[in-house]
């Protein structure tokens, strides 16, 4: 593991707790005569709903449909990105109309993820409702969009950010807060 920077939020048995819990609440929520599906944002909500599939797949006996969401042609921050994006590919192979939709990523910050994430949705079909789920929810957001399921509220500061290290993807567990450098400490380490 690496050396840890900035403040441990969560530790992996955390995330797990929050994860049994956000299952047990989607199942209350949408009840086992509901048809639904989850939905991963790419990169690290993809693994965080594999798991919430898992789990409530194993409450309700039954399979559960399993989607992941490439947002990347609907950020409103296209431009600013970078010349070439890295485009990933959408994975919903099921009929999305009149089902039931849990989208899950893994920090709910602006918005503007999922109002992307929704564009997505609706270029695919016509749900009949979308829920959503995220690990953590750090406020500031700047658009009207809140989670149906959160498991963690951290409150930032403007310079602030949090890390999810995930397994799957960083061979780690944890969730961090980080304070982000100000501009003039980045040039000084450049300089270096």
């Amino acid at each position: 593991m690496k050396k840890l920077k900035g403040k441990l939020v969560m530790t992996a048995a955390e995330i797990d707790l929050v994860l049994a819990r956000i299952s047990a609440e989607i199942v209350e929520k949408l009840s086992p005569q509901d048809e639904f599906a989850i939905i991963g944002i790419r990169r690290r909500g993809v693994h965080l709903a594999k798991r919430l599939c898992r789990r409530v797949e194993a409450i309700l006996q039954r399979p559960i449909p399993f989607g992941i969401l490439d947002i990347t042609l609907y950020r409103d921050d296209l431009t600013t990105v970078g010349n070439r994006p890295m485009l990933r590919e959408t994975l919903i192979d099921f009929d999305i109309n009149n089902l039931s939709l849990v989208l899950v990523d893994d920090v709910l910050y602006t918005g503007r993820t999922i109002r992307a994430a929704l564009d997505g949705i609706i270029d695919l079909g016509r749900p009949k409702r979308v829920q959503l789920a995220v690990l953590v929810d750090r406020g500031r957001r700047e658009l009207p969009i809140q989670a149906d399921y959160v498991g963690k509220h951290i409150q930032t500061a403007e310079d602030e950010t949090i890390e999810v290290r995930l397994n799957e993807e960083d061979q780690e567990e944890r969730v961090i807060l980080l304070k982000r450098p100000h501009p003039a400490q980045l040039i000084e380490e450049d300089l270096k």
